[in-house]
């Protein structure tokens, strides 16, 4: 039985903002998986590109997804590259549907760049090719492990929310 929503997709597609949202609206635990793995080593997930690699911190990644997909009626936002791994997504679907938020590359650049938050997978200048090829590269990936799949280019935070609950009441594997 799933009771959990866990929300995928490319960095800017709006996971963390709609998760509390959604939460807020479902009366649920919200769970951001990066918030988690900074408190995990005690430092933000930029120095730990930078420290430790990427690698490293995929391996945080896999542990605190293991914790969280543990537990019920959460609402997890997950991080954008947390769809790399295979056994993420295996470990969150067993108790969690699975919503893919996507928005246009040219959305996500705006947003992107509109947040104060560093993105260590983004290193060069031109970020605009950078989210272009990353997208290329993660959104076979995304349509895998998606369950339900929303595109948040035009709407608001609001309207996603609506959009997710509606489609969660037709899932017949869902129970709120």
């Amino acid at each position: 039985m799933k009771t959990s929503i866990a929300l995928i997709g490319f960095m800017g597609a709006g996971k963390t903002a709609v998760g509390k949202a959604l939460a807020k609206k479902l009366n649920r635990k919200f769970v951001d998986l990066d918030y988690l793995i900074k408190h995990k080593v005690g430092k933000p997930i930029p120095e730990i590109f930078q420290q430790d690699g990427e690698d490293a911190f995929r391996e945080l990644e896999i542990e605190v997804a293991k914790e969280v997909s543990r537990d019920k009626n959460l609402v997890i936002a997950c991080g954008g590259g947390i769809v790399l791994n295979k056994i993420n997504i295996d470990r969150l679907r067993e108790k969690s549907i699975i919503v893919y938020l996507t928005a246009s590359p040219r959305i996500l650049l705006k947003r992107i760049l509109s947040g104060e938050e560093e993105r260590p997978v983004l290193k060069g200048s031109d970020k605009a090719s950078e989210i272009g090829e990353l997208l290329k590269f993660r959104k076979p990936f995304y349509e895998r492990a998606a369950d339900i799949k929303i595109n948040t280019s035009k709407l608001d935070i609001n309207s996603v929310v609506e959009q997710i609950i509606r489609k969660l009441k037709e899932d017949e594997g869902f129970h709120s």
